[in-house]
């Protein structure tokens, strides 16, 4: 039965269990995180529960990893057969799985040709560097005609070279010195901007199809497509990054499928594994020979059990009933975002792509975001933040319309609650 009272939040009592293990959380972890005041224990579908037995509609799929909710049959059972058989060879010896993904892969991407496996976004984002530094040195490129172009408000992942690929400070603060070779355009979604940082030390163009962490923002009509137009005149790479905005997250298998471009290469990771750590970087035919023998690797890439469910998400989004459900359920929740802002006047836009969806406040909330999504949970539905401005909305592609119902619900009890304080 799930809870339908939506005029108190949910609140724990002392002594409970879940706040004892908190306390261990706190104590125990490093502090790099600022978890929710929460024990989450199963899920099933778009819905999760905590060790309290509260109930919570999940918006936020794990940012953007659970693309088919919780205990999608389809995955349990590619997990089950695969961990019955074989569970780790490392890179030494081919895997059927991985074999099987990567030609899955290149079949269902028109440009692809070849694909490395790793274990995350971010990892997926190092090969990229590595593969397009190398690709210029192998056109005999000195060190200082490698450069790669970033854009102003773009994540990229957190360690070294990703974090100062991610033209964000407050990513790079205190981890300094950062490594060189990167060059930050001020303005995403403007080709005057980008076209004079391209030089003949430029190597590639790295960015996100719609930004995540920056706020949600979608290429603009025709920017990517200029993008490749300027790459192909400067003879540089053009990389889309498709980690957060792929796997059918905007109502396309990948968000440049919808700009109709092609680039070069593709890091991707998240929906990728339904939920378990896998990344990958899909590659065209400029650079696919450019990673030689022993210039890359990782001991879990293509973990035979992590690519055995990678298959079965692939499979299972890869579909126009998937697709057409992503869209349609969009549309619903657009319109309810528009008719809660209408009632209680707290954003300023919505916008986004699919089910990638981010509700920018308004003045009054400015810096407010977390504030505002810690309401929400206490009223069970979780959402997620893209900085101190924005909600962000990733529900799994799969949510139901009443599912999705419930969560807005909740979403608006939350929202006039914290306003009425």
């Amino acid at each position: 039965m799930l809870r339908r009272n939506l005029e108190t939040p949910i609140t724990t009592p002392e002594g409970d269990p879940s706040k004892q293990l908190i306390q261990k959380g706190r104590e125990y972890f490093v502090p790099n995180y600022r978890p929710r005041e929460m024990i989450l224990d199963h899920g099933k579908g778009a819905m999760l529960w905590d060790l309290d037995g509260n109930d919570y509609v999940d918006l936020g799929s794990g940012i953007a990893v659970n693309g088919l909710g919780h205990q999608d049959p389809d995955l349990l059972a590619a997990l089950d057969k695969q961990s019955r058989k074989l569970w780790h060879t490392s890179n030494v010896f081919f895997t059927e799985p991985a074999i099987t993904l990567a030609e899955e892969l290149v079949r269902v991407v028109p440009w692809a040709k070849r694909v490395y496996f790793c274990n995350s976004g971010t990892e997926a984002t190092e090969a990229v560097i590595k593969l397009v530094r190398k690709w210029a040195a192998d056109q005999g490129r000195g060190p200082d005609h490698r450069e790669i172009i970033t854009f102003a408000g773009s994540f990229h992942g957190r360690t070294l070279a990703a974090v100062t690929a991610t033209a964000q400070p407050k990513y790079q603060q205190g981890f300094e010195p950062l490594p060189g070779g990167f060059v930050y355009c001020p303005k995403f979604n403007d080709i005057d901007a980008l076209r004079p940082l391209v030089t003949e030390k430029t190597c590639a163009i790295l960015l996100e199809t719609v930004q995540g962490e920056g706020g949600i923002i979608p290429a603009a009509p025709g920017f990517l497509k200029a993008v490749r137009q300027l790459c192909d005149e400067k003879n540089v790479l053009f990389v889309a990054d498709e980690i957060q905005s792929g796997m059918g997250r905007t109502g396309h298998l990948f968000a440049h499928f919808e700009d109709e471009v092609e680039p070069d290469v593709m890091p991707i990771a998240k929906a990728l594994g339904g939920g378990l750590p896998i990344g990958a970087m899909v590659v065209g035919s400029k650079a696919e020979n450019t990673l030689g023998f022993g210039s890359h690797g990782s001991t879990f890439g293509g973990n035979p059990v992590m690519c055995a469910v990678a298959l079965a998400a692939l499979t299972k989004i890869n579909t126009p009933q998937l697709m057409a459900h992503v869209m349609a359920s969009s549309q619903q929740l657009f319109a309810a975002l528009a008719d809660i802002n209408r009632r209680l006047g707290l954003f300023r836009e919505v916008r986004g792509r699919g089910l990638m969806v981010g509700a920018e406040l308004g003045e009054a909330w400015k810096g407010k975001s977390n504030d505002l999504a810690d309401f929400a949970r206490r009223f069970g539905v979780l959402v997620l933040v893209a900085g101190p401005d924005v909600l962000r909305f990733l529900p799994p592609l799969t949510i139901t319309s009443d599912e999705l119902a419930l969560g807005l619900e909740r979403l608006e009890a939350a929202l006039a609650y914290a306003k009425a304080q």
